[in-house]
């Protein structure tokens, strides 16, 4: 039977989430910074475009697709962002907010650190399917595996193993 969300390759750390954080940091703020600029855009064209002919030619049609070429490589770059984090095994959950999930383990369950752009450190935790709005707070939690729980190196060698 297949599963609907594939094991993260890596479990992060607390200390390990937080050591990578001047790169994320670093990625996700271009990546908010963009996201709603490209958002933006994309309004304002759609709003320039309603109700235009197609085959109209007028002194803005060519600026209009200069607009839409541009957007279009703009979304490229977002998606090269959201690449860099996926390599670092960081999960983008919303880019226009700079929120991202650092997969983990919490008393032997597979969760996320969570961290959204503007916080000093990763402080909260929710469950796989929670999101943000079940975030809980880091320093509550007893059972957080910080002590390189998973190995020293934050990969998970052996999903069977009792951490």
């Amino acid at each position: 039977m297949s599963q609907t969300r594939p094991k993260p390759r890596r479990h992060f750390t607390i200390e390990q989430a937080n050591a990578m954080l001047p790169l994320v940091r670093a990625i996700v703020t271009d990546l908010a910074d963009l996201s709603r600029d490209v958002i933006e855009r994309r309004q304002r064209l759609s709003h320039l475009l309603a109700g235009r002919n197609g085959h109209q030619s007028d002194v803005y049609g060519e600026e209009l697709e200069q607009v839409e070429v541009d957007l279009e490589k703009d979304s490229g770059r977002l998606r090269e962002y959201v690449e860099e984090l996926l390599k670092l095994g960081v999960e983008p959950k919303n880019g226009p907010e700079g929120l991202v999930d650092f997969p983990a383990v919490i008393d032997q369950r597979e969760v996320y650190l969570c961290w959204k752009l503007g916080e000093p450190e990763v402080m909260f935790w929710h469950d796989l399917e929670a999101g943000f709005a079940g975030r809980q707070s880091l320093i509550a939690e007893a059972g957080v595996e910080s002590a390189g729980g998973s190995g020293g190196d934050g990969i998970d060698h052996d999903n069977s193993a009792g951490h």
